[in-house]
């Protein structure tokens, strides 16, 4: 072979070296240089591509440790034989990678969205050095598996006084995220349980259950929340409950029906209720109604509580609440399993906690998302002859039920081809609607108000 024709691109961040590399490699492997062809001696590609010779040297110095060519001495170079050469191919895309590609919408109602832009940077940046500050080994040694007791102490106070929640730090386990905590619980309660969930619910702890062998059920709820009468037909012995802010439905649970959910707890050995208090620090109406565990006087709540929603998803800090007679399970059979969360990390948010930053951050948060909660209400009054609004007041999502005049399908389709993207209630349903009702979530946590109200003055446009 007397010359190779390679258009190099001078202004690349990619090295020349490289560039010669790859054309001459890819031509071997799609056969277009073939086994035993010899190619151009280094000097005269170099003359030809008019560049240094030591940089087609370091080409060719790269072909030959992959084995793609082979240097005869007083001969040259010649493209091994490679019959059995492996060629990676590629592989189709995965659904994950096909999301990353599609065409981001102009706005996007999610649910699940965090504020991150008012994340205290600053100071969590302070903190982490703070830290970090002294050179001391104990802080890169593995800590307590339930979590340094400094950290649990803090959200002891922090919970109590917040929430009313009633425990000692050492009934607290903390680890990376609810779906850890969830699996670490069964271990503890272990097998031969039937579980029952709202329907709609948390899908996720619906299938994280249903993975672990557990017989699940879903029970309908009213406008008070779930059922009572319905669960106690359901046999369960576990029922996973969101009082506070139900997911995705926004329901509040009233006293009563707490009285009477802790009532069928306290009927039979063995039953529990595990409650997941995920977004209780945002309500903007009223004083938030205290936890169901600090109603509970006979060990039967198991309190759940997150970090993810009050200050980033990537903190992936969750804390459990164990009642106290679940401990001595807990210590003889998942005791030995280690912390699933960085010392350091732990550290950050026990200061973070315990200097005042939290509730700092908090209130700054309540106060935005409020702004929006009450900006995308003003915009909707003009939907209202055609929609129901609910689930309002509390959490970063509201519901708009249509009662008849869309269906879900629709009312997604038509903002989906405006740019605007919103979630039907039916993913949150575990066996698919017969009959899809109009009904769509709006989150707002991360939508400004300029954002809210362009996008709805379209969605009411299109949903006529």
């Amino acid at each position: 072979m007397n010359e190779i024709t390679i258009s190099l691109q001078t202004e690349s961040k990619i090295p020349l070296y490289e560039q010669i590399y790859e054309y001459i490699k890819k031509d071997i492997q799609s056969r277009k240089i073939l086994s035993g062809e010899k190619l151009p001696s280094t000097r005269a590609l170099a003359k030809h591509l008019e560049i240094s010779r030591s940089t087609v040297e370091l080409a060719y110095e790269q072909l030959l440790s992959e084995g793609y060519v082979e240097a005869k001495p007083c001969k040259g170079y010649y493209v091994s034989v490679l019959d059995g050469l492996y060629q990676m191919k590629s592989l189709p895309k995965s659904e994950e990678e096909k999301k990353k590609t599609e065409k981001k919408p102009l706005y996007d109602f999610t649910p699940n969205g965090v504020d991150l832009n008012s994340f205290p940077y600053s100071v969590w940046r302070k903190l982490s050095k703070e830290c970090l500050l002294d050179d001391r080994a104990e802080v890169f040694r593995l800590g307590h598996p339930q979590g340094e007791y400094e950290l649990r102490r803090a959200i002891c106070n922090y919970i109590h006084q917040v929430r009313g929640v009633n425990c000692r730090p050492e009934q607290i386990i903390v680890g990376a995220g609810n779906d850890y905590l969830l699996m670490l619980l069964t271990t503890v309660l272990g097998q031969n349980h039937k579980v029952a969930l709202e329907n709609p619910s948390y899908k996720q702890a619906y299938r994280l259950f249903k993975n672990l062998s557990y017989d699940v059920c879903t029970v309908d709820m009213d406008e008070k929340g779930m059922d009572i009468q319905k669960l106690e037909e359901s046999k369960a012995n576990i029922a996973f409950v969101m009082p506070s802010h139900q997911y995705p439905l926004g329901i509040i649970m009233p006293v009563q029906r707490r009285m009477s959910l802790l009532s069928w707890a306290d009927e039979k050995e063995g039953r529990y209720i595990i409650e997941d208090d995920y977004d209780s620090e945002f309500r903007y109406k009223g004083k938030p109604i205290p936890a169901l565990q600090g109603y509970d006087h006979n060990d039967k709540v198991i309190y759940m509580g997150t970090f993810s929603k009050s200050i980033a998803p990537s903190i992936r800090m969750s804390y459990m609440v164990l009642p106290e007679n679940l401990l001595k399970k807990y210590r003889e059979r998942s005791g030995f399993l280690s912390s699933t969360v960085s010392k350091v990390d732990q550290m950050i948010l026990q200061k973070f906690i315990e200097e005042g930053y939290y509730e700092r951050h908090l209130n700054k948060t309540r106060a935005l998302y409020k702004s929006r909660h009450d900006t995308l209400l003003g915009c909707l009054k003009k939907m209202q002859d055609r929609c129901k609004i609910f689930g309002e007041n509390a959490g970063v999502h509201l519901l708009l039920d249509f009662q008849g005049n869309f269906t879900e399908e629709e009312l997604i389709q038509r903002a989906q081809k405006e740019g605007i993207r919103v979630y039907g209630l039916s993913e949150y349903y575990t066996k698919e609607m017969k009959n899809k009702r109009g009904v769509v979530l709006l989150g707002y946590a991360n939508m400004r108000e300029e954002s809210i109200k362009k996008a709805v003055d379209i969605l009411d446009r299109v949903w006529r």
